[in-house]
């Protein structure tokens, strides 16, 4: 079982940043790749970011490439969001997520873990 805790969002404005983070109790944490997921109001739970266990590699959603950056340290089993350049649209209640792998799926389904959600919002 993992438990995934998450903290940082808030309020903030257009062109502002925030960090994420999400700590996981977990004993084997390199097992897992970790990841990023939104839900807006009214939408589908999206895609964000996700962070290979091994080596680190990243992948991201075409709406926050170049503006987001998915980062994990591994020593202290926390992974991070850093959102640079916030838009009203990146407003969304976001989601840590696990999955016991080393591939980097991008779809929600097959992840098994999920944190309790963090409220972002950014306004103009």
């Amino acid at each position: 079982q993992v438990q995934l805790l998450e903290s940082g969002g808030g309020l903030v404005q257009a062109g502002g940043s925030l960090r994420l983070s999400c700590a996981a109790s977990v004993r084997n944490v390199t097992s897992y790749a970790m990841a990023w997921f939104r839900q807006a109001p009214g939408k589908e739970r999206e895609f964000v970011a996700v962070v290979r266990p091994i080596g680190l590699n990243t992948r991201y959603a075409g709406s926050v490439e170049g503006r987001f950056t998915a980062f994990r340290d591994n020593a202290k089993n926390t992974l991070y969001l850093q959102m640079n350049s916030l838009k009203p649209e990146d407003t969304a209640v976001y989601y840590c997520t696990a999955r016991h792998t080393t591939s980097m799926y991008t779809t929600k389904d097959g992840y098994e873990f999920w944190g309790q959600e963090t409220q972002v919002t950014v306004s103009t």
